[in-house]
């Protein structure tokens, strides 16, 4: 089964073309750098759902909030700090 993550962006390098467009984004504390190609529109404070290093999708807060809150509740996030 594959699992994405929901992160926020905090910062974007955007002076690539848009394939090789990256992005820090905060894990409930821990920040990774990951790819935005898959989401070109995704902007400063967005949540994006990451597999694999890479943006797959854009999420609103309250979506990202809960898939938090489902993996907290299957003991997942034990190493985040959220």
């Amino acid at each position: 089964m594959c699992l994405a993550i929901p992160g926020k962006i905090l910062e974007i390098n955007d002076e690539l073309d848009v394939l090789f467009r990256t992005a820090k984004v905060s894990f409930g504390g821990i920040q990774k750098s990951i790819n935005l190609c898959m989401v070109p529109d995704a902007q400063v404070g967005d949540y994006v759902l990451v597999h694999v290093g890479v943006a797959i999708s854009k999420v609103d807060e309250e979506e990202a909030s809960k898939v938090f809150s489902y993996l907290k509740a299957m003991g997942e996030v034990t190493e985040l700090d959220i």
